[in-house]
């Protein structure tokens, strides 16, 4: 009897002992913020009427509220970014996706990267012109090979036998890009007077940051040309300790400086806040003539949404705020 009493003793102590434990690890997940900022490229959109406009803000808050609903049910902050930039990659509207821009041999070839922020897992793709969502490629490849990054024919190859959705190059065709590139080859020059790229990057409850970026590249580039979106580091880099970023705009300068790490190394090791270290560096590729943005995302949730150009399709949402913008 003695020896029961002292087992139903114990017992009870262990029970409430877990059943502690799991109320503070409970506690302690629900504490924790969520948040989710993207862009739709940094550019100059001059000419942008009041009806396009309120398109592509209702195009980035559909993105945004999509990829925001599934960290505020628990989902994963890769899952969060996937979500957002797939809708972005469907729409026309934007320079990734359906909407990517013409080669100077008038085809598409999309690049996109994701990135996980706790275990720095990465996945890259470049130059596909058949792939969807060339977004999920990334992914896949960051969940399902010992690689990170795939390009051309093989990488489409592995979209086909990872079951991923495959479309007939004129999916990807639109009238108004084609003129885009005809106006480009006539004044023979590469710059483009928007710049489309999309990008997100989301913190979902366990404190995990995950960024991803995805692209149709320039109007009128050389066949094979790879920017910075796929390029871990330069245009998609994600560390837990420090922050997330995507960026957009001329992707060699972006490249050259490894623009996306940089920024979350000035965070980590100067103690610099995401808003100074992004607004920084952008500042310093304007100096060299270079443009572009950024989006960053820490472990707090605040976001930072730092562009040298006239204007930048952005949005964020986090549990107190919400804001949709293009222009300064």
């Amino acid at each position: 009897m003695i020896f029961q009493d002292k087992y139903e003793h114990w017992l009870m102590r262990y029970f409430h002992l877990v059943f502690f434990v799991l109320i503070s690890l409970g506690a302690n997940t629900m504490d924790k913020p969520i948040a989710i900022v993207l862009h739709g490229g940094a550019g100059w959109f001059a000419n942008l009427s009041d009806d396009q406009q309120s398109a592509i803000k209702d195009k980035m808050k559909e993105a945004m509220d999509a990829g925001y609903s599934i960290l505020a049910s628990g989902g994963a902050s890769s899952d969060a970014v996937i979500a957002s930039i797939t809708i972005l990659e469907d729409s026309p509207l934007f320079n990734a996706g359906k909407g990517s821009v013409f080669t100077s041999e008038a085809t598409q070839e999309m690049d996109a990267s994701i990135m996980r922020g706790d275990d720095h897992a990465a996945g890259a793709v470049a130059s596909v012109s058949v792939v969807k969502n060339p977004i999920k490629l990334a992914k896949h490849i960051m969940e399902n090979t010992p690689h990170v990054m795939f390009a051309g024919e093989g990488a489409e190859a592995l979209a086909k036998s990872g079951g991923l959705e495959i479309v007939d190059p004129d999916y990807f065709y639109s009238q108004e890009k084609f003129e885009a590139l005809q106006r480009a080859q006539s004044k023979q020059h590469l710059k483009e007077d928007k710049l489309g790229t999309v990008g997100a990057v989301a913190l979902d409850k366990f404190g995990n940051i995950t960024a991803g970026t995805s692209t149709g590249g320039m109007t009128n580039k050389l066949p094979g040309r790879v920017g910075d979106s796929p390029i871990i580091g330069a245009g998609t880099w994600a560390d837990n300790e420090s922050c997330g970023v995507s960026a957009t705009g001329h992707g060699e300068f972006f490249i050259r400086y490894n623009v996306s790490k940089e920024i979350c190394d000035r965070v980590k090791y100067l103690g610099k806040s995401i808003r100074d270290a992004s607004d920084q560096l952008i500042s310093e590729l304007k100096a060299i003539e270079a443009d572009g943005g950024v989006i960053v995302l820490n472990k707090k949730g605040e976001a930072a949404m730092s562009f040298n150009t006239p204007a930048m399709a952005r949005a964020y949402k986090g549990p107190d705020q919400e804001l949709v913008e293009i222009y300064r």
